[in-house]
């Protein structure tokens, strides 16, 4: 598609109160939650999901988004690949209410295992293998989180920032705290591994339902017992 030719505009939505007119469509734009996330191309580029991976039906996809294997996106979370690509690698975690945006001079890059937090703004950046970002930290652009590094909840990365690998910041703006050990690291790990059994069960098991108006006699529990909290 050229790049000065404009997207024609979205119709005008029905009234559901006119008994003429009929029930709209998913490729008119109405959508149920069991038809998967809000998925939009932008100027040709349409959002691609690896079918092992786990998308919510309330996250949001637009244009140049790239979703590896068994990854898991949360709900309420935004993939804007309008500006520029975004990719989230193979078993990497997206986690809910988070925000992910590039620009047309960067791809913006979630590696290998990485693990973003609730609420995380991740804007033109990459975040190395097997790192974590935590809850409501924000990662700007052209900044880098090496490998196996943590930015501490809340934290502020700079623009073009370098955390090393295998150390932890936190801060507004993030700074060096310390480096990791193997156990930092591997209680990471564990963390990782139960969102990419989270996707694998959500696939499996999560379904539109109506809530209860009591609870149920001998209500059995999700059994994550192999994992440690």
């Amino acid at each position: 598609m050229n790049s000065k030719q404009h997207l024609s505009p979205r119709p005008a939505p029905q009234s559901p109160a006119d008994p003429q007119q009929p029930p709209r469509s998913a490729s008119d734009g109405a959508r149920t939650p069991s038809q998967g996330p809000f998925i939009y191309a932008f100027e040709g580029l349409t959002p691609v999901i690896d079918p092992s991976a786990y998308v919510h039906p309330t996250a949001v996809l637009i244009g140049d988004v790239i979703i590896g294997a068994g990854c898991y996106v949360g709900p309420g979370a935004v993939m804007r690949g309008d500006f520029g690509r975004i990719v989230l690698e193979r078993g990497a975690n997206l986690q809910d209410n988070c925000v992910v945006h590039s620009r047309g001079d960067v791809d913006c890059v979630m590696e290998e295992d990485s693990h973003i937090g609730h609420g995380a703004v991740i804007h033109a950046c990459r975040i190395g293998r097997d790192s974590l970002v935590g809850m409501n930290a924000v990662v700007m652009d052209m900044a880098e989180v090496g490998e196996q590094a943590v930015v501490a909840a809340m934290s502020f990365v700079k623009i073009r920032d370098v955390v090393a690998p295998r150390t932890l910041v936190a801060g507004i703006p993030a700074r060096f705290v310390r480096n990791l050990s193997e156990a930092n690291i591997a209680g990471k790990q564990n963390g990782t591994q139960m969102y990419k059994d989270l996707a694998r069960r959500s696939l499996a098991g999560l379904r539109p339902a109506e809530a209860l108006t009591e609870m149920e006699p001998d209500r059995p529990r999700n059994d994550w017992s192999r994992y440690q909290f």
